[in-house]
């Protein structure tokens, strides 16, 4: 710990890092600890998230309190209650073996009455969301004027968020001789613009180069036709089983769909997104660091201050709109040195948004296949031999019975008992990815790309003329998207898989086409469905009453849900 000493990080504070176990500063703290302890002025630092920024700048302002004085000495600013909870412990943290410092975490979501109590006794540190803090500020509960410091974290979540008035005129209750230092991943215009308004000639810290992405993140995207991206991401699912990772989606709608659809699966996945009351986001969060969840499905929005070191993956169900949003995306894996996967699933008109985003961040994509039936098996049998290896034994509880298992055992060759032990852990894959489909495509122009509409399945191809159009009484006021109704087709198709064509959407209804052979199957698939509360029919579309393609699928019990798992095998157990 010699490394931090030389800082001039504080004995005590020494102690509390070796507690949490710090080993040596990271280079972001090698840069902003000193400047924050020795060095007077404004300060920009352009570092990534994970890059250990916390205690960059946590360190230097525990150190600097006056327990003496009951005023208020320093203000982090954050963009989300979760960032704002997680910053004000880290602090609490540090501060463990100074006696007397008094931290309080602000925020939207906990009563303002209690938070007001406990500004009036004094607090020496505010960590805040800049909404509670300006409301706090109005009501006259809040007292800054007294600020030696002010710390922007993460600057380009909060003014994405819709910040920037509610941070002027916080900082327009500060003293002119507060330092101020603002974090930031990207240096955005609107970064570029707070800087310039609220900060005196401010010098850059850059840790890394300038927007670009983090050092040890893999960049890869699949590309695949639009209505078969949820089977592609089950697909890297399966091929990972250690997988630990959020996936972000466009939508809250798309969110809990995506969510609510893997959790049928079987996989243990929940959402996370701006319609969950403070009491379910909480909840989610828990099972989510607890690990009782491998996959987080979230909106960008709402995963803003999930700080979680150790995510292996993080997939882009959609890519954002932004490029610095991928950025942030990215940037939630990879963290405190260790190796992490960027995974973007794309259609084959966005080939072009992945060369702006490699512009953007100076780093190559790689092109990778979706993994076929045979890998995912393959993978998931290893997992389960290395799990084999690695789980210690107690065999002085088996020893009574060894000797019955041998003899029941005996007639069993090595070889032989390898093969039934690989077919009974594999069979669940084995049988739910039998002929199951290519579903790598290739950009429009090339030769792969030429043809939309093939479907390698089963060596043949599917053309136009042998689709069936259904109509459905659901449309976007419903709520509903592609990928809801593909994966209703696909739930009730047993192990046959459907070729799906064009997909319309419509206000009140929809048009789907569906290969013809599987029609019934279609209709079937939705009986007795509900979305949204909502009573759900099908019927071929243009077929006349009493024909076959005019029967209607829909009546039955409200509130009927698709039965059973499609998710092969029970590796992977439900999230309490």
């Amino acid at each position: 710990m010699d490394s931090f000493a030389a800082l001039g990080v504080q004995p005590q504070v020494i102690q509390a890092l070796a507690g949490l176990g710090f080993t040596a500063p990271t280079t972001v703290q090698e840069q902003v600890i000193p400047v924050l302890l020795r060095q007077d002025g404004d300060w920009i630092s352009l570092a990534q998230t994970g890059t250990g920024k916390t205690a960059a700048f946590g360190i230097p302002l525990v150190q600097q309190v006056d327990p003496a004085s009951r005023q208020t000495q320093s203000l982090v600013l954050c963009p989300t209650r979760e960032l704002c909870v997680q910053v004000a412990r880290d602090i609490d943290a540090y501060a463990r073996y100074l006696p007397g410092i008094m931290t309080l975490a602000v925020y939207g979501g906990a009563r303002i009455d209690t938070q007001i109590k406990a500004l009036q006794r004094g607090v020496h540190l505010i960590v805040a969301t800049p909404g509670r803090l300006h409301d706090l500020l109005r009501r006259g509960a809040a007292d800054l004027s007294t600020l030696r410091t002010v710390v922007l974290d993460e600057a380009d979540e909060m003014l994405n968020m819709g910040f920037l008035e509610e941070i002027g005129a916080i900082l327009g209750q500060t003293p002119a001789t507060r330092k101020t230092l603002l974090f930031s991943a990207t240096m955005s215009r609107e970064v570029a613009t707070i800087a310039k308004k609220y900060m005196t000639a401010a010098k850059e810290i850059l840790v890394g180069q300038r927007n670009s992405g983090a050092e040890n993140v893999r960049h890869l995207y699949y590309m695949v036709r639009a209505q078969d991206r949820f089977l592609a991401l089950k697909r890297v699912v399966d091929l990972h089983p250690d997988i630990y990772g959020i996936v972000f989606c466009r939508t809250r709608q798309e969110t809990q769909e995506v969510a609510d659809q893997l959790i049928q699966d079987g996989y243990r996945a929940d959402a996370l997104h701006g319609d969950l009351a403070q009491g379910q986001r909480d909840l989610v969060m828990a099972k989510f660091r607890r690990r009782n969840l491998q996959l987080l499905v979230a909106t960008d929005v709402a995963a803003r201050g999930v700080d979680v070191t150790d995510l292996t993956h993080v997939i882009n169900y959609n890519l954002p709109d932004d490029l610095a949003v991928y950025t942030h995306r990215s940037g939630r894996t990879g963290r405190a040195g260790k190796a992490g996967t960027s995974i973007s699933i794309i259609h084959q008109r966005e080939g072009w948004r992945i060369k702006a985003i490699e512009k953007s961040i100076g780093r190559s994509f790689e092109y990778g296949r979706v993994p076929s039936g045979r890998e995912i098996c393959a993978n998931q049998i290893m997992h389960r031999i290395n799990e084999l290896f690695a789980q210690a034994v107690d065999f002085a509880g088996i020893e009574a019975i060894l000797p019955a298992v041998t003899e029941k055992l005996a007639d069993l060759d090595r070889e032989e008992l390898i093969r039934r032990f690989v077919a009974r852990e594999a069979r669940g894959f084995l049988k739910y990815y039998q002929d199951a489909p290519d579903l790598n495509v290739r950009e429009k122009g090339s030769e792969s790309g030429q043809s939309n509409r093939k479907e390698a399945f089963r060596g043949k191809q599917w053309g136009a003329e042998q689709y069936t159009r259904f109509q459905v009484n659901v449309g976007k006021e419903d709520g509903v998207l592609p990928q809801r109704l593909i994966a209703i087709i696909n739930s009730g198709a047993g192990r046959n898989r459907i070729a799906i064509g064009k997909i319309e959407l419509l206000r009140n209804l929809s048009f789907i086409e569906a290969d013809s052979r599987f029609a019934d199957s279609v209709l079937h698939a939705f009986q007795r469905l509900m979305i949204n509360g909502k009573k759900v029919s099908i019927e071929i579309a243009g077929a006349g009453q009493g024909e076959r393609g005019g029967r209607r699928s829909g009546a039955g019990k409200p509130g009927a849900k698709w039965a059973g798992s499609s998710r092969p095998g029970a590796w992977k157990k439900r999230a309490n």
